[in-house]
């Protein structure tokens, strides 16, 4: 199964290999003030050596409740790693390294601590056969060893539970992560396969459901076309238990979708709640989306503003979705954006800020203005253009991943403290 549509620049710049398949609103515009960087301190965290130690994190990071945090490279074959707080220190082990077949290939998205302890993830190749060569994809779980063990370079278990494949209806290239339901589901998409009227499929919204050790796959939908092509994201679940997420393609007009699933018995209900139109909205959402405490949705995505995407929210009111653009900037955005508990947004940009090699931002609202503030801006050694989202801790520090920089330019794990 081929895909033969072309990825954006920006898309491909961060694919390390090519991939081997990859009723609208008015929009809202209004003014942001643009607020000078305020004193802030980036600590860099780990600087990635390239080998065994893994090279260019393409994802965010994933905390859990004792403060470590979780990730991976896509470098090589990748890695998953964790960096973890010791005695004023940080310590880096690399949990599991792919070999790039039956175990999968090049994981670009974050992973997800199950509850059962354990990490899962998703592998943009490898896991088996087909996709030119080069395998579909899979997902997978990690355990920690069960061997006493002394030291930090004890690897984790890695248990393959699904394995993608192409041909006729076949599903391919889970460029996001999953997500666990309250049922202990996982739910997951793939960028192209399913039945879709699309070149190599448009893309599905999957299923794997745990019995007796083993995990079955079913698709949740399939997309058509009209109601987004292609996604790329990992899905977000609100209190009621509902799924929300984007299409890259697709829509109304080309550009993308907004869409949500509503539980109906045992099945789903699919709706379309905005098509990008590529001008002041933006367009092409290669990230997905996050909820506020009242239900309004953020985002960003990579095309229109001001060239680069925009930072959008979409407020729900009387049964319409209306989007809102908050920010526009020149420098590009690749992932979620995250929100503290006082709705401050958060979010990268990959290139721009101060010294071009991409930025820390936040978005602070005051009286329906919204101001922008430049955290930081990377320069080289700090890191390089960050295709991460950022996670927040108790305290209100900022931790990240950059692609490139720091001392071998194999990118870094970085931290921010208010």
């Amino acid at each position: 199964m081929t895909n033969q549509r072309e990825l954006p620049p920006a898309i491909l710049r961060r694919s390390l290999p090519p991939t081997a398949c990859a009723l609208a609103l008015l929009c809202a515009f209004i003014v942001i003030a643009i607020q000078p960087a305020q004193a802030q301190t980036l600590n860099v965290l780990h600087s990635f050596t390239g080998g065994l130690g893994g090279s260019n994190p393409m994802a965010g990071l994933t905390m859990d409740r004792g403060g470590n945090l979780y990730g991976t490279t896509a470098g090589g074959s990748g890695t998953v790693f964790r960096v973890s707080p010791k005695n004023g220190a940080w310590i880096s082990t690399v949990l599991y390294q792919f070999h790039g077949g039956q175990d999968g290939f090049q994981p670009t998205a974050a992973v997800t601590i199950g509850p059962d302890g354990a990490l899962y993830g998703t592998t943009l190749f490898g896991g088996g056969h087909g996709c030119g060569g080069m395998g579909c994809g899979a997902v997978f779980r990690l355990t920690p060893s069960a061997m006493i063990c002394h030291f930090a370079l004890c690897p984790w278990n890695e248990t393959v539970i699904f394995r993608f494949a192409d041909g006729p209806n076949g599903v391919a290239s889970p460029w996001g992560g999953v997500a666990f339901d309250a049922s202990g589901n996982l739910y997951g998409q793939s960028f192209v396969g399913g039945t879709g009227n699309c070149s190599g499929g448009c893309g599905v919204i999957y299923k794997l459901t745990p019995s007796g050790g083993s995990w079955t796959f079913s698709v949740v939908h399939n997309f058509t076309g009209f109601d987004g092509e292609q996604p790329t994201d990992t899905l977000t679940f609100d209190g009621a238990g509902n799924m929300y997420g984007t299409t890259f393609y697709g829509g109304m007009h080309g550009f993308g979708t907004v869409f949500q699933l509503i539980r109906a018995g045992t099945g789903w209900t699919f709706n379309l709640l905005y098509s990008f139109q590529g001008g002041t909205d933006g367009g092409y959402p290669f990230s997905g989306v996050v909820l506020d405490s009242a239900g309004n949705l953020y985002g960003d995505n990579q095309y229109g503003g001001r060239g680069a995407g925009v930072v959008y929210q979409l407020s729900h009111s009387g049964g319409s979705w209306t989007l809102t653009t908050l920010f526009s900037s020149s420098g590009g955005f690749t992932d979620e954006v995250d929100l503290d508990s006082a709705g401050i947004v958060y979010g990268t940009t990959y290139a721009g800020g101060s010294r071009g090699a991409g930025s820390v931002f936040k978005l602070t609202n005051s009286g329906g203005t919204w101001t922008e503030t430049d955290l930081h801006s990377f320069s080289g050694q700090d890191g390089s253009f960050p295709y991460s989202s950022v996670v927040l801790d108790a305290s209100g520090n900022l931790y990240g991943t950059t692609q490139y920089g720091g001392t071998q330019n194999d990118g870094v794990v970085w931290q921010i403290v208010p």
